[in-house]
Parts: structure tokens; sequence; C-alpha cells
């Protein structure tokens, strides 16, 4: 069974309330039938019907008591949670924040990106304005962050190489970069209200996506 085809019949295995509640309660340790009954105050058919589901979904499996011979214990296989997950990705040689003005959520971006990953990043972008948002800089310096004020906005053309990854985070970046960017995160833009409420909210969208891109990076052959 290939790795979609297991997430699909996972997934499926799930959707019912009682198998996930079954599920739930094998989180915590193996159990036999009749303890799976009392627990849930299921009928014993009712409780065997849904544990051949999840045996035929490979989500979990029996063993025999070494005591009681005639007793078995379901347990769940460790590693179901870890499968449902999407595949890795590949480790880029850097990473690329885009923007309109590589002014506000491209420099956030690679400011955040720089403490959560050791992969090097920067920022650019379509239309470079002539300084960095000083909203930016307050709020990343509120997370404890750095953003260079010196540094003036460039533009992608001058940053990206072969081996990096390209991600757009402003919505006009992504479709005037028609098709060069790798990933497009649709985040709002900050600048026109100018508020720290503002900043803080595309702060924490952009910290929420680079938290789970890092969770699925991984190194290929």
């Amino acid at each position: 069974m290939t790795d979609l085809k297991r997430r699909v019949a996972i997934f499926a295995a799930l959707a019912d309330p009682t198998r996930l509640r079954i599920v739930d309660l094998l989180t915590l340790g193996d159990l036999s039938s009749s303890e799976i009954e009392l627990l849930l105050k299921l009928r014993s058919n009712l409780v065997a019907h849904h544990l051949r589901v999840l045996e035929r979904a490979d989500i979990v499996s029996r063993t025999r008591s070494e005591f009681d011979k005639r007793r078995t214990y379901i347990g769940l296989h460790p590693e179901i949670f870890d499968t449902l997950t999407p595949g890795g990705v590949a480790v880029p040689g850097r990473v690329i924040f885009v923007c309109t003005a590589n002014s506000a959520r491209s420099q956030l971006a690679e400011a955040i990106w720089r403490d959560a990953s050791d992969i090097p990043a920067l920022s650019a972008g379509v239309s470079p304005g002539e300084a960095v948002n000083p909203g930016a800089i307050d709020t990343a310096a509120r997370h404890g962050l750095t953003i260079d004020s010196d540094r003036r906005p460039q533009h992608v053309s001058q940053v990206v190489e072969e081996r990096d990854l390209v991600i757009t985070v402003c919505d006009s970046a992504h479709e005037q970069m028609v098709g060069q960017d790798d990933l497009h995160w649709s985040i709002p833009d900050p600048a026109p209200l100018g508020t720290p409420e503002a900043f803080e909210n595309a702060f924490a969208l952009i910290a929420r996506r680079i938290h789970a891109l890092t969770m699925r990076l991984r190194v290929t052959d």
C-alpha cells in the first residue's frame, strides 16, 4: 500500500466517532475487547465491527495474553499519527521570502526564519521600497528578533539563485512572479493600517507557516 493510499484508509477509518473514541483510548494503553465495551458502553458485536475496520486500515493489531491464552489485547500502532502527516519537503540551500516592497512581511519572515532554522534566509521584493517599515522593526523587536533598519530593500532578481526555495508572502508578489515562486502564503499587508495589532497579526500568521514548514523539511537523496 502506498503512503497516500494508507493515509486515505486511515482517515476513512477514523471518520467514525466511535472508532475515533476507541483510538483515543488506545493512545493511553492496550485494551481487550471487553474492556472497550465497558469503557464505551457498547455491545460486543458493535465493538467487534469497529475493531475489524481499524485492523483492515492497519491502525491496530492484536496480541494474545501471556496469562490467559484465550484473551487478546488491542494495541495502537505507535507510528500511526506520523503516518497521517504529508510527506517531507526537501531541504533547500536557502529560503527567499518575497513581498511587494520588501519592507514588512518579507522582512518579518526572514527574521522569524533565522530564529527558527539554520538554513540561510534572505528577503526581497518585486517593487522594493525605500526603507524597512518601522512597524516591522518594532514588531520583530517585541519578539526578541532583529531587522536591520539600515539595509535597503532589494529586488528579487538580485538575490534568487538555483536551489533557493522562494516563498511569496503577499498576493501581489505571487501574481507578478507568475510561477517563479515555489510556495505562496497569503498574508494580509499590515502597512495600510500601520497599527501594532496589524503587524502582530502578520507576525503570528507568518510564524505559524514557518513552524509548519520547518517541521516538514527532510534531507533527501
